[in-house]
């Protein structure tokens, strides 16, 4: 093993980089914050960095849904001390075949500035649970829309929303102009056009959108490239997984649309719909005295629309109520256009509000991440080391359509 020091921070890998300066395993025990591993991993197939939360990812080779599930218990030849940063989440894995010496000097803050396109009727209930659920990790939060009247609106309106007599700092609720979008921590895009009407026979309302909101968020990805973006870019328009997979691929591209990898990394994208099929699964599941036990023993996979997965429980797995579950899931925004409304509530504050916060608080939730070459849903913790992905005994059932939604997503794009 080699160990290095690059800016004052220590890194380590089982093999040479004649670049970089050597020092001795003695000085690197002493080094204090994060630990960084230096790997080499397929660039289309894999992330830049990911938190090195089990001693099995070193010796990664490729990523795919392997990540998902509990790692074999082997004899691995690590140092006791590099195992204890292991499992304190203090070792930072890094992708050398990308451009990754920025990730040495990168850290999150204490309170995020977060940054929000699209004040429609998602974005408009995203900002308004960010506002009044915030305050302890949010210092401020950027609105934009093409509509001026809309967003003097919400700024108005927005910072109105106030606790009497209650201490808190609510974030400062600011209107800010297009060219300052990517001046933030975490750029949300809920921007959206060709929303079904109520009443409008579309199977899929998801992907009904995804030609229109392919050309919008685009302008955004090349927009985040050239203001040289470092933070989060936050997807919650419809269809959440697949746009950030375009997001991904344009902002990737130099001017003359060649792909050249020095545009936002993997892992700074992240999709946010699973979280309200969540909620729905958690609803359904409820009403039912065989699946009640779902909100305890459950999970949800994949993305926000066809091919998503609810597990009715990890241990007790059941073939037949996981299919009822999903398909209950999948249906609940029909349900809600039957009686005469968009469904944009829930998904604003599970999938919006409350996920994004979890995000920056680095707790558990649901989130798409990107795992070998398709951004997949899963529950998932961003810390100071990386995005830890939940890894699962999984059942054999349950792997096999989870393979399927894997490879579904990956070839898509």
């Amino acid at each position: 093993m080699y160990f290095y020091k690059v800016n004052e921070k220590t890194l380590f890998s089982f093999r040479k980089y004649n670049e970089l300066y050597e020092i001795q395993e003695r000085e690197a025990i002493n080094s204090e914050g994060i630990l960084y591993f230096l790997t080499e991993l397929e660039l289309k197939a894999s992330r830049r960095s990911f938190s090195v939360s089990d001693p099995s990812l070193l010796y990664l080779k490729n990523e795919d849904l392997s990540l998902l599930k509990t790692p074999e218990k082997l004899d691995y030849e690590i140092n006791d001390w590099i195992l204890k940063k292991i499992y304190s989440n203090k070792v930072m894995g890094i992708n050398t075949n990308y451009s990754w010496r920025s990730l040495l000097d990168y850290s999150h803050p204490a309170k995020w500035k977060i940054n929000l396109v699209g004040l429609g009727d998602v974005g408009g209930i995203l900002l308004t649970g960010l506002r009044l659920l915030g305050s302890s990790c949010i210092s401020q939060i950027g609105i934009y829309s093409r509509s001026k009247e809309s967003t003097t609106r919400w700024e108005l309106e927005a910072n109105q929303i106030l606790d009497a007599f209650n201490e808190e700092e609510y974030p400062l609720v600011k209107a800010i102009p297009k060219e300052e979008l990517f001046n933030c921590h975490m750029f949300v895009f809920c921007a959206s056009k060709n929303v079904p009407q109520v009443g409008e026979d579309v199977k899929d309302v998801r992907l009904y959108q995804f030609e229109s909101n392919s050309k919008i968020i685009s302008e955004y990805a090349h927009m985040a490239r050239e203001k040289g973006f470092k933070g989060i870019f936050a997807v919650v328009s419809d269809p959440v997984d697949l746009l950030c997979k375009v997001a991904l691929i344009e902002s990737n591209k130099d001017s003359q649309g060649i792909v050249d990898y020095n545009g936002l990394a993997p892992e700074q994208i992240r999709g946010y719909g699973l979280g309200v099929m969540n909620g729905r699964a958690a609803y359904y599941a409820s009403k039912n005295p065989l699946t009640a036990s779902y909100d305890a023993e459950g999970r949800a996979f994949g993305p926000h629309g066809q091919g998503l997965i609810i597990a009715n429980s990890i241990e007790n797995y059941d073939e037949k109520l996981s299919e009822y579950l999903t398909e209950k899931t999948l249906g609940a925004n029909l349900e809600v256009r039957a009686v005469g409304y968009k469904p944009f509530i829930a998904p604003a504050l599970s999938s919006g509000a409350l996920s994004i916060i979890a995000t920056i608080k680095g707790n558990w939730h649901y989130s798409a991440t990107y795992i070998g070459g398709a951004y997949m849903g899963a529950k998932n913790r961003l810390t100071p080391s990386g995005t830890e992905l939940e890894r699962l005994n999984l059942p054999v059932e349950l792997e096999r359509k989870l393979e399927e939604t894997f490879e579904r997503l990956a070839d898509i794009i």
